[in-house]
């Protein structure tokens, strides 16, 4: 039971919409079409059973009138009958068409359900009850189809001087309700009388036409207006939102703006004032750390003077690897706070050019550097970048003296590859080499530099323009660094 409940979360999950929005209008949405389905299904009950109530009256009323009718005709002898429907024809406009044929007429019977059944038990039971009369039958019919006299004439059949007569007004909704019964010696009274309430025997269709055309215009009517406020009202976490995933990447975007209702500008609000102790602590961090680094150069210099001053030559040696070994740490601890310092202004940058230029600087230095590839400018913090692509190339460079890199440019994100002709990393150390202070290759030290920041600073710079970068051996030789950087990243460029 309990992994059905989850079946069922997980597939409701699916088919909600993502954005709060959206989710709000659906809300909308089906709470307007559910109140509205539930009232029209309550009038519509409401409005069958006011009608069939009417309909128990007008029954009762055309039985008795029927009633009264047979007994006037059962009264009459037999040679008057025809002179009494004759003056009754001449009169016309009356409501009952009355014969007395030879036969039963046959009648093709509409209706059905509660509402006929309801008609036709009134009028047996008052006929019953006036008359004593069991051997009646009740039928219905269609204008078009109902037939008169004993000739089976067609009432659409008859001639001009019926003309008057109210069964000929009848619509093609409107029933005509016929009454026969035996009147003994082979004659039948027939009676026909035109149903106040027209289409009683059609299908109840509880959402008519006139009833969805209502329920479109105030759905679409409430659902505009709620789109309109719930636009406003989600308008700041919208913002809220952007501005806390650029949040991660620049700590300098700008505040937010205090508005929309309560709740949402008291988030606002407290958003920015995380945003100003964040700057705060990271401004902080970085005076704290510049600070210990300049005040730790001044010991460190007065203990390599006094270390040139010992007489023995191996402790001075042990002795100065000692400071620089110190003094690798400590630039190395300074240059993780101005990496990780990404107050600068983002520009629309070349890579190509970039990595040219760090291709002459490697090349001084004893490393070959190959560009392959083409890429269109990416907007970026340069100087950060930098010095994230230096640390990279520079390590490559270092192992393999040898690497090359190639550009793959997308219209969502730019590739850099960098491959070199090192020995590469084990498989189980490639993501250690991203933390601080790591150093894979133990001969690293006074003779080599490098303190183990690098790689764990060009990580947090790639990552703050919204990128990522990973490690895997290559499967020729060496070791290759995939850099992707998306286009447009955090750092657009407006215009």
């Amino acid at each position: 039971m309990h992994r059905l409940r989850r079946y069922w979360r997980r597939q409701l999950v699916k088919v909600l919409p993502r954005s709060l929005r959206g989710r709000f209008l659906l809300i909308m949405v089906v709470g307007v079409l559910g109140a509205q389905l539930a009232s029209y299904a309550w009038w519509s009950a409401q409005e069958r059973s006011d009608q069939r109530l009417r309909l128990d009256e007008i029954s009762s009323t055309l039985a008795y009138s029927v009633a009264s009718t047979v007994r006037f005709f059962r009264s009459l002898p037999h040679s008057y009958r025809h002179v009494a429907l004759d003056q009754l024809r001449d009169m016309g406009g009356t409501r009952f068409f009355v014969s007395v044929n030879d036969h039963r007429l046959p009648v093709q019977d509409i209706g059905d359900g509660p509402e006929k059944a309801l008609v036709v038990n009134k009028l047996r039971n008052v006929l019953r009850r006036e008359l004593g009369i069991d051997a009646v039958e009740v039928e219905f019919s269609r204008p078009d189809t109902l037939r008169l006299l004993s000739a089976e004439v067609l009432l659409t059949e008859m001639p001009p001087r019926w003309g008057q007569h109210t069964l000929l007004t009848a619509s093609a909704d409107q029933p005509i309700l016929v009454v026969q019964l035996p009147l003994g010696q082979q004659q039948w009274l027939y009676v026909a009388t035109l149903m106040p309430m027209p289409g009683i025997f059609q299908p109840a269709h509880w959402l008519s036409g006139d009833r969805l055309f209502v329920m479109l215009v105030v759905l679409v009517t409430v659902i505009g207006l709620s789109a309109l406020g719930i636009r406003s009202a989600t308008r700041t976490l919208d913002r809220m939102a952007r501005a806390a995933q650029r949040l991660g990447d620049d700590l300098d975007t700008p505040p937010l703006r205090e508005g929309g209702p309560r709740e949402v500008a008291t988030a606002a609000a407290a958003f920015n004032r995380m945003q100003r102790h964040l700057q705060h602590q990271v401004d902080e961090r970085a005076r704290m750390f510049s600070a210990i680094s300049h005040d730790l150069k001044t010991p460190i210099t007065r203990l390599r003077l006094r270390a040139e001053m010992l007489d023995d030559p191996l402790q001075r040696e042990r002795f100065a690897a000692s400071l620089d070994e110190l003094d690798c740490l400590v630039r190395g601890a300074l240059d993780s706070v101005r990496g990780l310092d990404m107050h600068e202004t983002a520009v629309p940058l070349a890579m190509e050019e970039m990595l040219a230029r760090l291709a002459t600087e490697l090349d001084m230095l004893g490393g070959k550097l190959t560009i392959i590839g083409h890429a269109e400018p990416l907007a970026v913090k340069p100087m950060a970048l930098k010095r994230a692509l230096a640390n990279l190339l520079e390590n490559a460079v270092f192992y393999g003296q040898r690497a090359e890199v190639s550009l793959h440019d997308g219209p969502h994100q730019l590739e850099l590859r960098i491959v070199d002709q090192g020995p590469g990393i084990p498989d189980h150390q490639l993501e250690q080499v991203f933390e601080p202070f790591i150093r894979l290759e133990p001969s690293r030290s006074r003779h080599t530099g490098g303190s183990g920041l690098g790689l764990g600073i060009a990580q947090h710079i790639i990552q703050a323009h919204g990128g990522q970068v990973s490690l895997r051996n290559s499967p020729s030789a060496g070791l290759e660094v995939c850099i992707e950087l998306p286009r447009p990243g955090p750092f657009t460029v407006p215009g």
